[in-house]
């Protein structure tokens, strides 16, 4: 069992095989069963397989190679709209327009969809989480038609592995487990921490191929700028409003 965690790689090209529709049900079946807040199940799953829905959908995600090859490319959405529905069709007040019920939705849809991931592993398929369905959240949700109190918030590639590509380093869990109260870290700490990741061939190829000084300098100044977290925190946030997430007394 530990190894099969142990041995998890994110894939990003899939053969011509499909996946059924008696199989692809069984593993969303499966992910349906995650633990989530209260039981009322704030998520769903949008499932694309039509290839013109996957070239709309497509330049939402940069344009990766997989969006368009997988076979399966499915969202997972923070929805409140059904819950709601619900409430009001039985005669319940429901309070789920603001942030908390966001986030709360959100964490159900995340849970849903690692569920999802572990299942669809097991049985020999392979997944890449696609983090940009949070850079260009509102064209996304115009594609896929979402109503008020949905917003998606993790897209994943399914198929079946073209590949077996190496797999990335992780921190030891010396750097994340931390015994009953948060013990911050010391400049030594982080020296010693990042020690192995930063001496790793492939990340010291990818600091002298960007022309930097560190390892870091690749993450804040070419991967993930100030300029474009603020940019894509700002339409985020926006798309969360539009779809009806934040009203206040």
């Amino acid at each position: 069992m530990q190894d099969f965690f142990k041995n998890r790689r994110t894939i990003r090209k899939y053969t011509d095989r499909d996946i059924s529709d008696e199989l692809l049900n069984e593993l969303l079946e499966a992910s349906f069963r995650s633990s989530n807040t209260g039981n009322m199940q704030l998520y769903s799953v949008v499932v694309t397989r039509d290839a013109e829905m996957k070239k709309k959908m497509a330049p939402f995600h940069f344009n990766q190679p997989m969006v368009t090859q997988a076979p399966v490319v499915l969202t997972f959405c923070a929805d409140c709209n059904r819950f709601v529905k619900w409430c009001n069709q039985r005669n319940a007040d429901p309070g789920f327009d603001n942030f908390q019920s966001f986030f709360t939705a959100s964490i159900d849809a995340v849970i849903a969809a690692q569920t999802f991931c572990t299942a669809a592993e097991s049985v020999g398929l392979g997944i890449c989480y696609l983090g940009t369905v949070t850079y260009l959240t509102q064209p996304i949700i115009d594609v896929l038609k979402l109503p008020e109190y949905v917003v998606p918030v993790v897209t994943l590639t399914v198929g079946y592995p073209d590949h077996h590509p190496d797999q990335p380093e992780r921190l030891p869990s010396e750097a994340i487990v931390h015994q009953e109260t948060y013990h911050d870290y010391r400049p030594e700490d982080i020296d010693r921490l990042y020690l192995e990741k930063e001496n790793r061939e492939a990340n010291r190829n990818y600091v002298e191929e960007n022309n930097k000084e560190t390892l870091a300098q690749v993450f804040t100044d070419i991967r993930y700028t100030r300029k474009n977290n603020e940019t894509f925190s700002e339409s985020f946030l926006d798309a969360i409003k539009k779809q009806g997430f934040m009203k206040c007394p």
